[in-house]
């Protein structure tokens, strides 16, 4: 780890050129093979602010010097709602803990598959619990690429940013004001595909969808110009919606139609409005699980799926519909999706059980009784030890974060290995193997340019 911002510099003399616009790479295999993986530990375990800031901006900066950018999927997507892309579910995978070993494992799947629609994603709920603000998740994920040789388009992801209900019941104002903010942190740091998610605001009380989708419509549409009006020159940020809270009931097709059509009412003209609509279809995330801790079998409505994207797509003009909470289903079923036409899955649990599966018993018990000592209030009544701990387990990605990163070389690439066969599997379920040429044609290259921190200029 780099301890300060003049050992940085040493370490970049004569193989980094610093300007105040970006960097000039003089020795790439060097920075790619030697520099980076101190880079990213030093933006994401330094004590010194200052000096994290500098090692993101660099990692940035150097993303693009080495061919690596952040991009909008809006493109492809309003391809996707023309019918030219058929039968291709992107996934969108969030990775919770061993970020940049985990990201590493899937850069090499996509690289291997040749994979161009593929989102790194990371949900509001997460950036709390795994401690990774979107600037060290958008660092952690680029510099992954630059290790793994990779070269092209990267989309980050805020997924679930969400409105909590009972924080707004209390202060609407406050809580609308601290979702801005993060979707301004989280536009900043290279995160141009957003999920809005005010369907916590949906009121199941009122006697027609219309009413129901009341607040959901009016806050969908202020947050979404308000991401039109912070997105960067030459970038149309893609914006999902939401009409139905994941494990709650089904959503239908009058509830689709409602939440659509007001939107497009509300929206001012001209305005871009969302590419893609998630919806209730029978999961939950993370999982049913049983009191021996194994999953019970969820029951996902295929055909719910395939009504509603198909209306999505054909009269709204979307990308298709969202499915959330799918990476405990039977990898045997998510050919299902691809066939039903869904845009996106987002995938996130299992990638957590893989890694919890393969920890040292030690480092796994140690975590183990940190939540039973903080988190035993959370506990159910009747729940089993099992079933609390799987339940609540992804709380200790956050404090053990550090010790998960310094695990020995042998254990974290094990754990990559494992999850890099995993991606293999999702991404020709998917179909998405084989789609770099296509997006790449599709996605133009955006270079955004980030300010140079204070002190880094010589």
């Amino acid at each position: 780890m780099y301890q300060s911002i003049q050992e940085l510099k040493n370490a970049l003399a004569g193989r980094v050129r610093i300007r105040r616009d970006g960097v000039d790479m003089l020795e790439g295999i060097t920075f790619q093979e030697r520099l980076v993986d101190a880079l990213v530990y030093s933006a994401v375990f330094n004590d010194e602010p200052n000096v994290k800031d500098v090692c993101k901006w660099i990692i940035w900066e150097a993303g693009l010097e080495l061919g690596v950018y952040a991009a909008s999927i809006q493109e492809m997507y309003v391809a996707k709602s023309r019918g030219e892309i058929l039968h291709k579910t992107i996934p969108a995978i969030n990775i919770r803990g061993l970020t940049y070993d985990a990201a590493r494992a899937l850069v090499r799947s996509v690289k291997r598959n040749r994979v161009g629609a593929f989102i790194l994603e990371i949900a509001r709920s997460e950036i709390d619990y795994t401690m990774q603000s979107p600037s060290e998740y958008a660092a952690v994920i680029i510099a992954a690429a630059i290790r793994e040789g990779y070269q092209g388009h990267v989309f980050l992801q805020g997924d679930h940013f969400q409105i909590n209900r009972d924080k707004y019941e209390k202060d609407p104002e406050k809580e609308l004001l601290s979702l801005k903010q993060l979707i301004k942190d989280a536009v900043d740091a290279g995160f141009y595909n957003i999920d809005i998610d005010t369907s916590t605001l949906v009121d199941m009380d009122k006697p027609t969808a219309e009413e129901q989708q009341e607040n959901n419509i009016r806050l969908t549409t202020e947050i979404l110009s308000y991401i039109r009006g912070i997105e960067p020159i030459g970038i149309t940020i893609s914006v999902g919606g939401e009409i139905g809270e994941i494990g709650g009931k089904n959503s239908t097709e009058e509830e689709l139609q409602a939440y659509l059509k007001g939107l497009q009412r509300e929206l001012e003209s001209g305005l871009h409005g969302i590419s893609k609509i998630s919806i209730q279809t029978g999961t939950v995330h993370g999982g049913i699980p049983l009191s021996d801790g194994t999953l019970a079998q969820a029951r996902l409505d295929f055909d719910t799926l395939s009504q509603l994207s198909h209306i999505a797509i054909e009269k709204f003009g979307l990308a298709g519909a969202v499915q959330h909470g799918a990476s405990t289903l039977p990898i045997d079923t998510f050919h299902k999706f691809p066939d039903t036409n869904t845009a996106e899955v987002h995938l996130a649990t299992q990638f957590q059980n893989i890694l919890y599966e393969m920890l040292p018993s030690g480092l796994k018990d140690e975590i183990y009784v940190y939540l039973k000592e903080n988190f035993d209030e959370e506990r159910k009544e009747g729940q089993s030890n099992e079933q609390f701990i799987y339940r609540i387990r992804k709380k200790g990605l956050g404090p053990f974060k550090q010790k998960m990163w310094d695990l020995h070389a042998s254990v974290r690439t094990d754990i990559g290995n494992k999850l890099e066969k995993q991606f293999d599997i999702i991404f020709e379920k998917l179909r998405v193997a084989n789609t770099m040429d296509v997006v790449r044609k599709i996605i133009k290259p955006v270079y955004i340019h980030k300010p140079i921190p204070d002190g880094l200029m010589y």
